[in-house]
């Protein structure tokens, strides 16, 4: 019988560039293969998986919630929702709620909000380096030809702005100006945080010409930072919060969430989803908020993540002409290479560690929240192991 790799190629379209790992199980920060060796997962099924793998107090929630009903139409309103929409609204200090699939889902959603509220010919800005999805809004959204390029036309009155360039904002904001999206820390485009001025123009801005501020917190939100969500480094309150990824503990679900100005704006039969607010995901997410909100998940992440930057940092200097830099909050983490680094991530699945490389020379570092020092310390031997060899 062939293996799975040969079927995928003969089942599916090739979207993907695999890991030629089949793994079976997961078990904490741990995956397991059919092999049976044991990987250190430091990026987490991309930021998805906050707990790790196996959690007791999700995998419990999941199969309570599975013994009463798996789906209702969102004609109903269910328990579950309401717990986690309390939580959400709680913890982002917004005002109202849509549950949704995924990231790219909501940040859909967001730009109907906008549209609704500012019109179909004022601009929508992204930033260069950005990430807010594949579907078409979305990814008019995301200002990479590498993603786009095919998929044309795209949306109009979409445009883009260089990231923590406050010339080229200050250049382009004005009153034609809808709204502006923003990952304060930037995923995809190598972790990347915006600069303490950028932001302080793009409020001045916001002050000026009334836009609204979109933070897409899909990945850098929901504790990974070591704050609730990225935004709070840089004391600003957004008009629109987009969460996803981590926020139903690996199961498929995402939101938007808004301030009171923007809580009526959508009606009904303005926007809607059949599977958005799943209650067996919404189940899984309560947990999720519970542990990393209630019960001091939070200072964990960010007292372990300082500490894996410092040890990232002298990794540096013990190897400078291999380590450019050192970026990111928490457990959010680049390391930047003078060289391509797909090679890098081999040798680290060789010795047993998976970990992810992103815009082609960028180490990405997105441990589950519950890595702790032991963890981390592996990790870094495993990576000083690795650049000696190198360098021999």
């Amino acid at each position: 019988m062939n293996n799975i790799f040969e079927k995928e190629k003969e089942l599916f379209i090739s979207t993907y560039k695999r890991i030629p790992l089949e793994i079976v199980k997961g078990e904490g920060v741990y995956l397991y293969d059919k092999e049976g060796n044991k990987y250190l997962d430091f990026f987490s099924g991309l930021a998805v998986n906050a707990l790790g793998y196996a959690h007791p107090a999700v995998n419990e929630a999941i199969s309570d919630q599975i013994s009463k009903y798996i789906h209702l139409s969102n004609y109903f309103i269910t328990e579950p929702q309401i717990r986690f929409a309390e939580k959400l609204i709680k913890y982002s200090g917004m005002s109202g709620v849509f549950l949704s699939n995924s990231g790219t889902e909501a940040n859909e959603g967001v730009i109907k909000i906008i549209r609704k509220v500012k019109g179909k010919d004022k601009k929508i800005y992204t930033f260069t380096g950005g990430f807010h999805g594949r579907t078409y809004g979305a990814l008019t959204l995301t200002a990479s030809e590498k993603y786009q390029q095919g998929f044309e036309p795209l949306l109009q009155n979409i445009g883009y702005i260089k990231f923590n360039d406050s010339e080229d904002l200050l250049a382009k904001v004005d009153s034609n100006t809808a709204a502006i999206f923003i990952e304060f820390i930037q995923g995809e485009g190598g972790i990347f945080p915006a600069s303490g001025e950028f932001v302080k123009n793009i409020e001045k801005l916001r002050k000026e010409f009334s836009f609204l501020l979109v933070a897409d917190e899909i990945q850098c939100g929901l504790g990974r930072t070591g704050k609730a969500f990225a935004y709070e480094y840089y004391n600003v309150k957004p008009d629109i919060v987009v969460v996803a990824k981590s926020v139903g503990g690996g199961l498929p679900l995402g939101a938007f969430l808004v301030s009171e100005e923007l809580k009526d704006i959508l009606t009904a039969g303005n926007h809607g989803t059949t599977f958005g607010g799943n209650p067996v995901a919404c189940a899984a997410g309560n947990v999720i908020l519970e542990k990393v909100f209630e019960e001091g998940l939070l200072t964990r992440v960010k007292e372990n993540g300082e500490y894996l930057i410092d040890l990232l940092s002298k990794l540096k200097e013990e190897f400078p002409k291999d380590i450019k830099e050192v970026r990111g909050k928490g457990y959010m983490i680049g390391i930047e290479h003078n060289y391509e680094c797909s090679k890098l991530v081999e040798q680290f699945r060789d010795r047993k560690t998976l970990v992810n490389c992103t815009n082609q020379n960028v180490i990405r570092i997105l441990p589950p929240l519950i890595a702790d020092k032991e963890h981390i310390n592996f990790f870094i031997s495993t990576y000083r192991e690795i650049l000696k060899e190198m360098n021999q």
